[in-house]
Parts: C-alpha cells; structure tokens; sequence
C-alpha cells in the first residue's frame, strides 16, 4: 500500500468505538493513530477491520514502548515488526515518547531522560538506529514527567532541540505535556512551545488530565481537554502553523458522539488558521 499522511484532525483507533466507526465515521475525523503493539500480528475480525480503515483512512503508530532512553537494547524485534505493520497498512508516520519505560523489565510509567549532552548522544544515536529498521524518519514526542531529574545540565526545552539536531528526527508535540509539565515544573508555557523549532513539528497531541492538587497535574488520557489547553494549541497554530492534530482519550472513554465534540473543536481552530478540511474518504464496505 502507499503509505497516507495524516492532516486535519484525527481521533485514537481504539476497540471500544469499532462498533460506531463502522456504521459511520464523522466529517471532522481526518486520519486515526494506533499502538502498533496493540496491533501486530493481530488477525481475525480485528485485524480484518483494521484493514478496511487503514485502506480508507491516513493512519499515524505511535509506539508506548520502544523506550528510547532505557539502558536496555534497543527492541529490535518490535521494531521489525512495527515495519511489517507499516508497511501492510500503508503507515507513514511513526512516533514515540522522548522518555525511557523499561530496563530489566517494563517500568510501567514513563520516565525523564536525563538532561544531559551525554543522553543526547545516547538517545540519538538509539533513534537513528530506529529510523534505519523502519526506513522511516520518526518523531519524538515530549513526555510529561513529575520528578526532575538529579542530573540536569540544560533545561528540558534545550534537551528535545539537541535531540532532534543529533539525531536528524522530527518532533512529535504534545500540546498538554507542555501545559502538565509548565504546571508541575513551574515554566511557561508558551515559552516552551515559541522554542520548538517549526520546521521539525510534524505531528501533535491534545488531551485532558487530572488535577492531583494545585501544583501537581497528572497526564492521564481521561478527560476532557480544559480551555487553558485549548488556548495553547490555538498559540501554537499561530507560532508554528497547523498540523496534524490528535485527540487522546485512553481512560473513562465516552461515546462516539461526544468524543467527536473536541475533534471537531481542534478542525475548527485549524480552520482559523486557514486549515481547509480534506474531501471525505469513500463509505467503508460492511463486508465481513
């Protein structure tokens, strides 16, 4: 298949919503985004229906577990698989969290890399080797994060340029990450999404968290997105220009037809910044 990009505003391929997206999917929903672990070798029913939207649909994998900043080799097994998924679906874009999740096992969280020049070198050299298994360009995503690190010899903003510079990647720009991280750290934050380089910014995310207590936002995928939020996307459309833009919803996940509200709240603030939606993708079959 020739791999789709993705553009406009797209919402998480998630199994809960199968049932509705099949009988209809609605006009603001551009493109879809996957777990590839979720999905690899998976057939049957699934893996059937998975093909009939990835053969209508643009499709982004973004991957929970490569942890590019573990100690640990590379997963290099994933990685060849994750190819094989892309390659089947017609999957251009890639992502994954700038952050580490495992070591001798999986950590079940994700956690900071050190801001160090030794990191830098450590982590980009991990994401180019990604890049050659895929034969893909990826983008790293800025990862919300609650503890600072002990070892800090530049600030988080001038970690993710370094990154992106040594490596040659893309950025992947977690609008809510920023505003959690501002929160928790003390930063402003529009001031961390003016330093981001423009010409790296292929993809972004919008979600809602949970407010722990005043000082202390916690990044959880099951609410709505606040206006705070809201605003900081309109600003970075404004800074850097519109792209992609992805709704996640992981937890308490509410019907179709509420979800599609915030969707089509990220098309509309596209829309302002002279984003103009795309022609509708042909009706999916109800073939089994």
């Amino acid at each position: 298949m020739n791999p789709l990009r993705p553009s406009g505003a797209g919402l998480g391929f998630r199994r809960e919503l199968l049932t509705e997206l099949k009988t209809h999917v609605p006009d603001a929903i551009e493109f879809f985004e996957i777990a590839p672990e979720n999905w690899i070798d998976m057939g049957g029913a699934f893996g059937r229906d998975l093909r009939r939207f990835t053969e209508r649909y643009p499709f982004v994998c973004h991957g929970l577990s490569l942890s590019l900043g573990s100690p640990a080799p590379l997963d290099e097994m994933l990685l060849h698989k994750t190819r094989q998924l892309m390659n089947e679906h017609g999957i251009a874009l890639f992502t994954e969290h700038l952050s580490y999740c495992s070591d001798d096992g999986h950590l079940y969280d994700l956690l900071p890399i050190p801001f160090t020049e030794e990191a830098v070198t450590y982590v980009a050299a991990r994401i180019r080797r990604t890049q050659d298994i895929l034969e893909r360009r990826i983008a790293i995503e800025n990862a919300s994060f609650y503890t600072p690190s002990p070892i800090a010899e530049m600030d988080e903003a001038a970690f993710i340029r370094a990154v992106l510079t040594e490596a040659d990647c893309d950025l992947h720009l977690d609008v809510n990450n920023v505003y959690v991280n501002s929160v928790n750290h003390r930063y402003d934050a529009l001031e961390f999404i003016r330093a981001m380089p423009t010409e790296r910014i292929v993809y972004i995310h919008m979600a809602g968290h949970y407010n722990e207590a005043e000082d202390l936002i916690i990044d959880t995928h099951g609410a709505d997105v606040i206006d705070p939020v809201w605003a900081l996307l309109d600003a970075t459309y404004r800074i850097h220009g519109v792209a992609p833009t992805l709704l996640e919803r992981d937890f308490h996940i509410p019907p179709l037809s509420e979800l599609v509200l915030e969707v089509e709240h990220i098309a509309h603030i596209q829309s302002q910044h002279g984003y103009a939606a795309h022609t509708r993708h042909e009706p999916l079959s109800h073939a089994s």
